[in-house]
């Protein structure tokens, strides 16, 4: 079968490679769909993770089982399912709390060593995964490239529940890459009036099919003072930072109301992950920064169903797809910025 391997920055190898074997109380699967994220675009310029010489990327995936161990249960061959990447371990004090996203011992599909992801044309899941992992069936009518962006839907839904996104709401957005773009969807779908800020003039008008109340450009307007003004003078209500900017963060803190919510989507680069916020403004104004990474396993399931429903705009994410033989000219297209989500179609495609 025909795998690409992230062997150095920038580097990614289609290689022919045995066919995975199935693990007794696992299953395999025939890759359908997998998409590219945020975080794979900043491995990829990184190279392989911290102790591994080479990793099979892709952590979005959606496909069809072709055998079930022994011992596997829970699942049957030729049931479609849709896979996110995280794994926990269970015991753990987060895991003993149900907060799995927080987990000591996370794993991840497609990083951590041993864990190959989905770029692949097949795909061994074990027990462990079955179990700790998240793994779904895929809801009648839904196609696997829609199932392929559930994993994001995923994270974007978690914040918005923890924010109480609702009719009352103002929120901003800071970056309209995919899952900018999503935050506006969901939180139009809350009633809450939303703004953008992007600084690329393609993302602003991609980010337009969405349908955001207001776009800015926050390199040539006074951003705080224009939202003050969209606001009555008084602020937004939730700003969601979802861009990997360390300026945003800081901009937030200035441009929330009091009481209001600053929430921390886009994680800052490992190499310099430190930001300055005004603790005046947040003492004083009693507002609440906080961090969202990662999702509930509870959410996957909705994302998949919302999906099916057409609740979510996966029609609109989707603006690319590749064959896996051009795995890197995805990359590049992705890097470029010239996409939103870009899917990887991998085998026959059937449904």
């Amino acid at each position: 079968m025909k795998a690409a391997f992230l062997t150095s920055p920038g580097t990614l190898e289609l290689r022919d490679v045995p066919e995975p074997e199935v693990p007794d109380d696992g299953i395999v699967i025939e890759v359908k769909a997998c998409g590219i994220c945020g975080s794979d675009i900043r491995r990829w310029k990184e190279g392989p993770p911290t102790g591994s010489k080479e990793v099979i990327p892709g952590h979005e995936a959606a496909g069809v089982i072709i055998e079930a161990g022994h011992n596997c249960t829970g699942f049957e061959t030729d049931d479609l399912i849709a896979i996110a990447p995280d794994i926990h371990c269970g015991d753990c004090y987060y895991c003993r709390k149900e907060l799995y996203n927080l987990c000591d011992n996370l794993k991840f599909l497609g990083v951590t060593p041993g864990f190959p992801g989905g770029f692949a044309e097949r795909m061994a899941l074990t027990g462990e995964i079955l179990t700790n992992g998240i793994i779904n069936k895929m809801p009648e009518g839904l196609s696997f490239e829609h199932a392929a962006v559930s994993e994001l839907c995923c994270s974007v839904l978690a914040t918005h529940e923890k924010a109480g996104t609702n009719e009352r709401d103002t929120v901003v957005v800071i970056g309209a890459g995919p899952a900018g773009c999503l935050h506006v969807s969901v939180a139009k779908h809350q009633g809450a009036r939303v703004c953008v800020l992007e600084i690329s003039e393609t993302k602003r008008r991609m980010v337009k099919k969405f349908k955001p109340d207001l776009v800015l450009d926050p390199s040539s307007e006074n951003i705080v003072g224009r939202i003050k003004e969209f606001t009555g003078g008084v602020g937004a209500d939730i700003i969601i930072c979802a861009n990997p900017v360390a300026q945003t963060q800081k901009l937030g803190v200035e441009m929330v109301r009091k009481g209001g919510k600053v929430v921390l989507f886009g994680g800052l680069p490992k190499a310099n992950p430190m930001t300055t916020l005004d603790s005046n403004l947040i003492h004083y104004g009693e507002i609440q920064v906080v961090g969202a990474f990662s999702y509930h396993p509870r959410f996957h399931k909705l994302a998949l169903s919302l999906l099916a429903e057409g609740k979510l705009p996966a029609e609109s994410l989707i603006t690319h797809t590749f064959e896996l033989e051009k795995i890197n000219k995805a990359y590049e297209t992705a890097a470029r910025g010239e996409a939103l989500k870009i899917i990887i179609k991998i085998g026959r495609q059937y449904k």
